[in-house]
């Protein structure tokens, strides 16, 4: 097993009044459904009984989960409206223009450089593709096709995204695996794009979302349209998650460049054990904060659009002020569950 050599100064994430019993919209447990009408009954399954006992004992094995039927397919389709038209009316400033990658150096260079990204958690901002802009800034690509992904905060912003996060089912999910105070770090929506979406290297989303103890950060990653082997779906370790983790992005002291260094490095994985997790349209991925996962480049005509969040259990956890990712009082993280 790898020993996780990385400690790190933490900081209490106090939450005051958001430890929650039932939440509301829940059905009672204790109704007799035969009182239920047909529609009734069938959304309460839909809401109690969406992830089931051998999903979670997949979840806790793999450290991953392929969950059919989170969305319909128009609540897909509406989802990916809506961000046309965010794309659409966007207004990048040069300065932002910065390309998105999960090479280690290039992290370093176009993610921990750019106060743009460091500052975006509780923002909309978008981040590009390698390649979509000339030496002048000016796009090379259809403005549709040029971005990686847009985030870190369309869970608070964006009725629709914000609606899906804290939806009946996702909370339903939580209850299940017993999260009794889970909040909302982040949310992303990825696009990966025909033919030039890139690669996400092996990685461990822990490296990023750091807490103490480890195994409090989830990720719920939900296919906006089908994700296959072609189009570039996840793959996992299956695992891979019982190990800690062998690297951390950390912000660097104040005053001082790059914003993010990495402490430990990555490790050099097998690629004969990982195994596809192909998605079907509305379908979503459970991750675990530790397994290990990485997509391939997209290189086929189809794009791969996804939502995805992370959701954390804050009782009795210590998230990290050396995290890139922080609370601001514009945005503390907010709760899941809702009253």
């Amino acid at each position: 097993n790898v020993q996780n050599p990385i400690t790190a100064r933490s900081v209490l994430i106090e939450l005051t009044g958001h430890v929650f019993g039932q939440p509301a919209g829940y059905p009672d447990e204790t109704n007799n459904s035969s009182y239920l009408s047909d529609g009734e009954e069938s959304a309460r399954k839909t809401t109690m009984d969406f992830m089931t006992d051998r999903d979670v004992q997949k979840y806790r094995e793999d450290g991953y989960v392929v969950l059919d039927g989170l969305l319909s397919s128009q609540e897909c389709d509406e989802l990916r409206q809506r961000m046309s038209d965010i794309v659409e009316r966007m207004d990048v400033p040069d300065h932002c223009r910065t390309t998105f990658s999960t090479y280690h150096d290039e992290q370093l260079k176009t993610q921990g450089n750019a106060d743009y990204f460091i500052t975006s958690g509780d923002k909309i901002r978008f981040f590009f593709e390698k390649g979509v802009f000339d030496d002048k800034g000016e796009f090379i690509v259809p403005k549709q096709r040029s971005l990686n992904k847009v985030g870190h905060a369309l869970h608070a912003y964006e009725p629709l995204y914000r609606d899906v996060t804290r939806s009946a089912k996702v909370q339903g999910i939580a209850k299940k695996l017993g999260l009794v105070s889970p909040v909302i770090l982040q949310s992303m929506y990825i696009f990966k794009q025909p033919g030039i979406g890139g690669e996400v290297t092996p990685h461990q989303d822990a490296t990023f979302l750091y807490t103490e103890p480890l195994g409090r950060v989830l990720g719920l990653w939900i296919a906006l349209e089908d994700a296959t082997v072609n189009n570039g779906c996840l793959w996992f370790i299956p695992g891979s998650h019982m190990s800690g983790i062998s690297r951390r992005m950390v912000r660097t002291p104040k005053g001082t460049f790059p914003l993010t260094d990495f402490v430990g490095r990555e490790q050099t994985y097998d690629d004969e054990k990982f195994v596809a997790a192909p998605v079907k349209k509305g379908g979503a991925v459970l991750i675990h904060g530790e397994v290990v996962h990485r997509s391939a480049p997209n290189t086929s005509e189809d794009s791969r659009h996804v939502y995805t969040f992370h959701l954390m259990e804050a009782l009795n956890t210590r998230w990290s002020p050396e995290n890139w990712l922080q609370p601001t009082e514009e945005l503390p993280f907010p709760p899941l569950y809702t009253k």
